[in-house]
């Protein structure tokens, strides 16, 4: 039994390998980097990065220094005194932990201006791709800089070069 399974296996992978000879490689890391918009994009985005991380810091800077202020009178406050400082920081922690969200999270302006600087250069290297691909008869495109996986691959089937070229 176990025989005939394998037996079926080999034979529709076979099959699907003789099937899907129409194929090439790309890496797209390269062709990325190879774009000067593409590189400035990056640039850009490094930079208000760290004016962003700037001004986060900043603001950490603040609570801390507030903190280090309360531990220092803390011994001379009255209870209702130390409980409203403490609350003051805990509030001042808290817009600064939202500020960095604001910056830096999922939804933040960090990833907003990424993918208004980056996602009209994937298009366009995306769109280059496919219609390459069309133009060629390729029915499979293999990202190699996205895919850990491939172990090997031949240069015959390498087009990320063209591709560069098609985009200039």
């Amino acid at each position: 039994m176990r025989r005939v399974i394998l037996a079926i296996v080999a034979v529709l992978f076979t099959a699907g390998v003789a099937s899907a000879q129409n194929y090439m490689v790309v890496d797209s890391e390269k062709v990325f980097k190879s774009l000067a918009e593409y590189n400035s994009a990056l640039e850009q985005i490094e930079n208000l990065s760290k004016s962003y991380q700037n001004a986060v810091d900043a603001k950490f800077q603040e609570v801390e220094q507030l903190y280090n202020s309360y531990m220092q009178q803390r011994a001379s406050l009255s209870a209702s005194a130390r409980q409203q400082v403490e609350q003051q920081i805990l509030d001042l922690e808290a817009k600064a932990t939202e500020y960095q969200e604001s910056l830096f999270g999922t939804d933040g302006e960090l990833m907003k201006r990424r993918m208004e600087l980056i996602q009209p250069i994937q298009n366009k290297v995306f769109t280059t791709i496919e219609n390459f691909s069309k133009q060629y008869g390729f029915d499979l495109v293999i990202d190699v800089a996205a895919n850990p996986t491939v172990l090997y691959y031949s240069e015959k089937v390498n087009y990320t070069q063209r591709i560069i070229e098609a985009l200039k």
